[in-house]
């Protein structure tokens, strides 16, 4: 990616030759230089197998090859430029096709309705060149079976903390958990690469509770400060299968002084919940010795209305997809607003997961969310 916005190279992709022309026009007029296009999806990986590009402006109803099409196409050559999406269909439709494309993984810019102006391209293309020197980091490789028990072994897993505040005092209430792994040679393995392994391996029950054990010590480091916080981990559904998962719990948390009612176990379910009694009894067994549930990116993957039915959970963590722009999505915040109503009438605390936007605080607090997580606050980071 360059650094100026004259350096980039912009293909445009639409069947309209005047609206073609029209974002030509608005890219010269911010001062983008090195234009090209294409009618449809096809002349636009032909040329891209020839000249790449920076940015790639992608209308979606063309014809031959439409643009959601495309983009599975871009996904499947590891197109690593910024992807713009305009359209003149229905909002939603332009949405959907937004999502599928992170979804693939794609460097997603936004998506436009028609006309597209010269500031909402100046300030997208501005956005992207700042991003791109802020380092964002590529999605990492899965690591051997080898390398994570080497790092188990050698106690290298490492704890980050982001704090969960309430949303109408901004008070802050405790601290989520993350796992980082910090090689000995400088290097960073991010959970993307690791937790899956941790999963296929049969090691993720030995990563939960290395981090468990972390956690809780470094609240009770809190505590004998002054500060009684409370500490928010990540479980798996392989923990589940543990029968003494809640003696475990319960050792390390009233060992390191912080008790159980200031634990909460977030649960992710990333494979299906085949076997319930085993895991429903463990659940059960944690809430009866105070530990708080808490059911993690609500209304996504297998976070359904019926695991919110049968399984004691104290708390809701709405899924940041429900949340981020829900101030200007109507669909977005219908769903959030009957998220947390359900929650209401099923007694749990709402939660909302949302970036560094006031957007997304702000349509947060109109359905009236109890408390609030992540990185509008402040980044993660580690305790020295």
């Amino acid at each position: 990616m360059t650094d100026d916005v004259q350096s980039l190279k912009v293909l445009v992709v639409d069947d309209n030759q005047f609206s073609r022309t029209v974002v030509i026009k608005a890219l010269r007029k911010i001062g983008v230089e090195h234009t090209a296009t294409a009618a449809d999806g096809r002349q636009a990986l032909t040329h891209l197998e020839v000249e790449p590009a920076d940015v790639v402006v992608c209308d979606l109803n063309m014809p031959e090859m439409d643009g959601v099409e495309f983009l599975r196409h871009l996904a499947a050559s590891d197109f690593g430029g910024g992807i713009l999406l305009v359209s003149g269909e229905d909002k939603r439709i332009l949405d959907t096709a937004e999502n599928l494309a992170a979804a693939h993984k794609l460097n997603v810019l936004g998506a436009v309705e028609k006309p597209v102006k010269s500031a909402v391209l100046a300030d997208v293309l501005n956005r992207t060149i700042v991003e791109s020197q802020g380092g964002h980091k590529a999605p990492s490789e899965q690591v051997s079976e080898a390398t994570l028990r080497e790092g188990l072994a050698n106690d290298e897993l490492t704890v980050h903390y982001q704090p969960k505040v309430e949303v109408p005092s901004r008070s802050l209430l405790g601290a989520e958990c993350l796992v980082r792994w910090p090689r000995p040679d400088g290097t960073m393995i991010w959970p993307d690469a690791f937790i899956p392994a941790a999963e296929e391996h049969g090691l993720i029950d030995a990563v939960t509770r290395s981090v468990f054990r972390s956690a809780v010590e470094q609240g009770g480091i809190w505590r004998a400060a002054g500060k009684e916080l409370k500490i928010a981990v990540n479980i798996f559904m392989d923990n589940l299968k543990n029968v003494d998962f809640p003696e475990f719990i319960v050792e390390h948390a009233e060992s390191a002084g912080i008790g159980t009612k200031n634990v909460t176990l977030e649960v992710t379910e990333s494979q299906l919940m085949q076997d319930i009694l085993t895991p429903l009894e463990i659940l059960t067994r944690l809430r009866l010795k105070g530990i708080a549930l808490s059911i993690d990116d609500f209304g996504t993957g297998f976070s359904s209305l019926e695991q919110l039915k049968r399984i004691p959970f104290t708390e809701m963590k709405i899924d940041r997809a429900f949340v981020n722009g829900a101030s200007n999505d109507p669909a977005a915040l219908a769903i959030l607003e009957s998220s947390v109503d359900l929650a209401k009438k099923a007694r749990h605390e709402r939660r909302r997961r949302g970036r560094r936007r006031s957007g997304g605080l702000g349509s947060g607090r109109r359905p009236r969310c109890r408390s609030g997580a992540r990185v509008f606050c402040c980044q993660t980071d580690a305790c020295e």
